[in-house]
């Protein structure tokens, strides 16, 4: 067996008895020092064991054929009515989606990510969400021909409107632009009919030329929807005898500040007025000038927090239609010119599916998000309709970004992580935020705000425990912004352009065994250097004393 005074042996630290040692004042003086520089290197060391160090690279885009980008929006546009406003997105690839509804059915209608609300001119809600309903079918206008034309709406003006709108309990008005080809087909609907004809080629040739002379105005005979409507109306109800309803026009190029007041942004409009108002009244009781009128009004939303909208009419333009419907709106009303007017539309689901209301400010904000595929596209927001006309110098695409940003949102602690390791990061994903694009008509009309936008993707590679890596998906990007002249209809345009390249941030680990022999390294080397000077000061400071002596060396 191994005693002890053998394995003693091997001690490589022979201890001196202390009495045989000596302590000095340099000696105390270099301990302390070499403890405080022990210390600090060491809290350096730990330091540096803690940070977490990233490694940058740039390669090829790894997202997969099919992958979609998330694109989140928020903007407010204090001129364009909810009531037109539409959400399109295209790209390279030719996919084309309408992200509002009232288009045409071939389109991918996902309006489930999509709220509108109303707003007016300083950006303050107006009302709860705009519910857009699509239309089912595209609007019928009829056929009939009638060579006979007279005006049996009335012509309504700035002088006489508020006095017609009082004067009856209901008041259809149809608001149009004689330039407009839809108030065309409700007000003139111009049919050319060719007797006879014997060649087909003959038959090709007058056929396009009624289609030339159509826009022109030549050769037609008038087939005035409106106006044939206007008159069974006015045969069935007459307005001085029975004065229940009565059917108007207004022609928008002449009374421009008529139609901005009833906040008209296209054409035709046909608007429902009840005793000078076309606003959805509550269903509770509503005092209206010297009238109580108690309200019941089906198929209309109403907004639980006292905002309300104004009363249209969506449906067919067709004569039968607007006879139908204008029925269903005076049946409820009484004979007897009693101030008190129960309005119930319960004997005519036709007339209710065709109105719905209209929003009561002509501004919109728009929020939600799309999903698009990742490859050169435009998201796109302008007025569109099926069965209207727009008055593009009158047109002003301003607007206002609340919000953009590309990708999966990241929650704010998972960003505050983040940053902790790469503090640049999030820096550029929502560079738009807060700025405002407004179109002060020093261009004119018809201006569309384009915005240029190029966006890089960084894929950031995260450790947790046990070894298990976290990836995290951020998307930045350049924007630039421009106005220019628009050949259609202006729009807010953004053209998005993805960058082919992407950067990867890769945490790099740390080795704990390094950080230990780091450490053993920081105490070994300082106390091994704090004995080399000690000894070289103590021997020097015994040499002074030996001369000062006058004693040989």
């Amino acid at each position: 067996m191994l005693s002890s005074t053998k394995i003693k042996s091997v001690d490589f630290y022979r201890k001196i008895p202390r009495d045989l040692t000596e302590a000095s004042l340099s000696g105390a003086g270099l301990s302390i020092i070499a403890a405080l520089a022990m210390m600090f290197l060491f809290g350096m060391e730990l330091n540096n064991y803690l940070t977490v160090t990233t490694s940058t690279a740039v390669i090829v885009d790894r997202s997969t054929d099919g992958d979609f980008l998330r694109i989140d929006f928020n903007i407010s546009f204090p001129s364009l009515s909810c009531e037109f406003a539409s959400v399109d997105v295209s790209d390279v690839l030719g996919t084309f989606r309408d992200i509002v509804p009232n288009l045409s059915q071939n389109r991918l209608n996902i309006t489930k990510t999509i709220r509108k609300f109303s707003i007016d001119k300083d950006l303050r809600p107006t009302g709860s969400e705009f519910h857009s309903v699509p239309a089912l079918h595209f609007i019928k206008h009829g056929e009939e021909v009638d060579e006979g034309s007279v005006d049996s709406s009335i012509r309504l003006t700035a002088a006489n409107f508020d006095s017609y709108t009082h004067q009856y309990p209901i008041l259809a008005v149809n608001f149009y632009a004689p330039w407009c080809y839809w108030s065309k087909r409700l007000m003139l609907h111009l049919i050319f009919y060719i007797d006879s004809c014997i060649d087909h080629e003959l038959c090709f040739f007058f056929f396009f030329l009624s289609f030339f002379l159509l826009s022109h105005y030549f050769l037609f005979f008038q087939k005035p929807s409106w106006e044939n409507a206007a008159k069974m109306i006015k045969e069935r109800y007459d307005p001085e005898l029975d004065g229940r309803i009565l059917l108007g026009k207004v022609d928008c190029t002449e009374e421009i500040e008529l139609c901005k007041r009833n906040h008209i942004q296209a054409y035709p409009s046909i608007r429902i007025f009840r005793k000078g108002s076309d606003i959805s009244l509550d269903p509770l009781s509503t005092d209206l000038g010297s009238y109580n009128y108690t309200i019941r009004l089906i198929g209309f939303v109403i907004d639980d927090h006292g905002h309300h909208d104004h009363e249209s009419y969506y449906g067919d333009r067709d004569t039968e239609s607007l006879v139908k419907t204008m029925e269903g709106l005076v049946a409820p009303i009484p004979v007897e010119g009693s101030q008190k007017l129960a309005l119930e539309d319960k004997h005519n689901n036709t007339a209710g599916a065709a109105k719905r209301p209209a929003p009561l400010t002509g501004g919109c904000r728009i929020e939600g998000y799309v999903r698009v595929k990742k490859v050169p596209g435009n998201l796109i927001i302008s007025a569109r309709s099926v069965a209207h006309s727009f008055d593009t110098t009158q047109m002003n695409m301003s607007h206002v970004i609340s919000h953009l940003s590309f990708g999966r949102k990241i929650s704010p602690h998972v960003l505050s992580d983040v940053k902790r390791m790469i503090p640049y990061l999030g820096g550029s994903h929502d560079r738009l935020n807060g700025r405002s694009f407004i179109n002060h008509r020093e261009l004119g009309a018809n201006v569309t705000i384009e915005h240029y936008l190029q966006i890089v993707k960084t894929e950031v590679m995260m450790r947790k425990h046990f070894g298990e890596i976290s990836l995290l998906e951020e998307y930045e990007y350049t924007a630039h912004s421009s106005l220019s002249h628009s050949v259609y209809i202006p729009a807010a345009k953004f053209h998005i352009e993805l960058s082919p390249m992407q950067v990867v941030v890769s945490e790099n680990p740390k080795s704990f065994s390094h950080f230990i022999t780091n450490v053993c390294a920081i105490i070994g080397g300082v106390f091994t250097v704090a004995g080399i000077l000690d000894s070289i000061l103590h021997n020097t400071i015994r040499l002074i004393k030996k001369v000062e002596l006058g004693k040989n060396f």
